[in-house]
């Protein structure tokens, strides 16, 4: 099965909470209304792999996963 980069998630549970899935390694799931980051996988440098930047990159992507599904929200309530 082909699954998207990325996948936005809610539940009712957390009626304020917002969640960015990662679905590729390592994967992640980010609520974005607390910046919270649960990994699923455990993170380990590579040689010559600075982490930290891995890592901030992969959030950074996340985030603007999520602001362009938010204008895509956003252009369709007009």
């Amino acid at each position: 099965m082909n699954l998207p980069k990325f996948l936005l998630a809610d539940n009712s549970e957390f009626p304020e909470d917002l969640f960015v899935v990662h679905t590729e390694f390592p994967s992640f799931i980010l609520n974005v209304a607390t910046d919270e980051v649960e990994w699923m996988d455990d993170l380990e440098a590579e040689d010559g792999v600075n982490l930290e930047d891995e890592v901030a990159l992969l959030l950074d992507k996340a985030y603007d996963f999520y602001d362009k599904e938010m204008e895509t929200f956003d252009d369709d309530e007009d």
